[in-house]
Parts: structure tokens; sequence; C-alpha cells
């Protein structure tokens, strides 16, 4: 829905709503299928994790390129705000694998967050239009602005996020080479 619509406001702008409809769907089913696993003490946890994140994959690559197949932001900036989230994927899961932590949001930036920014964007530029403001001389609309701001923060998140990851762990490590030593004593 939120593709087809993204695509369609090439012909009209109030396909915006469609896609807003799809975000506010896109949560909703995202939120209910554990929460109703639950309640029917059915939960299948290797199993469940693994669809809800692979579908989750291709739901979120569906978002970004009808963003990028719409007329408000440039294809190249929707590809590296996919990767850019794609990128913070991975370090979700790494950090499942390797700590056995799920966290699934950085800082106050979480799935309904990111869902709430495009709506809101979608929101604005419906209203105010997608002007071509003259920053640094670049061609870039008013939505991509927004996309841009989106990656580089995403960009900025996954690069400390690996750093303070990585110390965290070397130091874990140190620390577990120590202790059979220290045992010896």
């Amino acid at each position: 829905m939120i593709l087809a619509g993204y695509w369609l406001t090439g012909i009209d702008p109030n396909f915006l709503w469609l896609v807003n409809l799809g975000f506010v769907l896109n949560w909703f089913g995202d939120s209910l299928d554990g929460t109703l696993a639950r309640y029917r003490h059915s939960e299948r946890p290797v199993y469940g994790f693994y669809i809800d994140h692979a579908v989750d994959a291709f739901v979120e690559m569906m978002i970004f390129l009808g963003l990028g197949l719409s007329p408000y932001v440039r294809f190249d900036l929707a590809c590296l705000a996919l990767i850019g989230y794609f990128l913070l994927s991975v370090l979700v899961f790494l950090r499942t694998c390797v700590k056995g932590e799920f966290v699934l949001s950085y800082g106050r930036l979480g799935p309904t967050e990111v869902r709430l920014l495009a709506m809101t964007a979608n929101t604005l530029v419906y209203f105010i239009g997608n002007p071509m403001p003259n920053l640094f001389s670049l061609p870039l609309t008013l939505y991509d602005w927004l996309v841009a701001i989106v990656i580089l923060i995403i960009f900025a998140i996954a690069i400390s996020t690996t750093l303070i990851q990585a110390r965290l762990l070397a130091k874990m490590e140190k620390e577990s080479q120590k202790l059979p030593a220290e045992q010896l004593r």
C-alpha cells in the first residue's frame, strides 16, 4: 500500500493519504503479530523472530523504493536511506547474536518514530508542496533535504554505535581472558 501510494503520487498528491494509512496499518500489523501470539500462548521465538524481521526487511525495501519512485524524493537518496536503515538493522542483529540483547531503537529513534517522521513529512509536503530551497546550490527539494538529514543521522548513529559496541566487546573479551589467570593464583 505504501509503495503503491508513493508511486501514485506522481498522478495525484492525494495518494500521500494512502501512504499514511499504509504506515498506520504497517505499525498496527507489526505490533499485533507478537502480541497476538503471546495472548494465544502460541509464541514461536526462533521462527517468529526470523519471519518477523525477514518480512520487515522486504517491507522496508518496498517503502523506500516507493519513496524513490515518488516525485518527492530522488531515487538515489531513497536508496541511501534504505542502506542506512539496513545498516542499523544489521547492527541490531549483530548485537543480538554477540551479546544476546535485542535493542531495536537507537536513542529515541525506533520504528514507530520513523513511521511518524515519514507521515509528518508526507503531511507537510501535501500541505505546503515540495519547494526547492536554494541551499548550498544543490538541486534538492524540501523532502530531499528531510531525507538527507535522516540519512546523516542514521549513518552517524551507525558509526557511533559500531565504535561504542566494539570498545565494549573488546573490554569484555579482555576481562574474560584475564579471569582464568586470576583464578589460578
